[in-house]
């Protein structure tokens, strides 16, 4: 089953690199862009973590609480978020329990090639636990800032 705008978001609980676990329900009331990306430190990631980081006091000022999920470690996460200065939570998803549910895991195609991994998705999840926005395939540059005018307009 493919998630819609509309529908009510998966809860998760994963660990996160600020040291906590973090849930979608310890979030009701927020806005939360969920953002799911393949590894940490390869080039395309880097620039979408890079692009929430430069977005990143337009997105708090308007409400909006930005997750990183891959699956990754947390010690991956750590350097990750230590080299390139990254202010929001990196999420764990070793278990891709959270990736399956959000349709993130599956078959994907990587320079004409059929491979298994975690896709390039994200997820506008409003106040009430529900979708307002899904990303299913995203170009990572500058993708913060389509997040950012998807929020504002909703």
């Amino acid at each position: 089953m493919t998630l819609q705008a509309g529908d009510k978001a998966p809860d998760f609980s994963l660990p996160a690199s600020t040291g906590e676990d973090i849930s979608l329900v310890g979030l009701a009331g927020k806005n939360v862009a969920l953002y799911l990306y393949p590894k940490d430190n390869t080039s395309g990631c880097i620039k979408e973590a890079c692009s929430f980081r430069d977005a990143g006091e337009e997105l708090r000022d308007a409400g909006i609480v930005v997750l990183g999920v891959s699956a990754d470690s947390i010690e991956s996460h750590d350097r990750f978020a230590a080299k390139f200065g990254l202010d929001f939570p990196l999420l764990s998803d070793a278990e891709k329990i959270v990736s399956i549910a959000y349709g993130a895991w599956g078959e994907k195609n990587v320079y004409g090639k059929k491979t298994i991994g975690m896709k390039r998705m994200t997820f506008l999840i409003d106040e009430e636990g529900r979708l307002a926005r899904v990303w299913p395939r995203v170009k990572p540059e500058g993708h913060a800032r389509e997040v950012l005018e998807a929020a504002l307009a909703a």
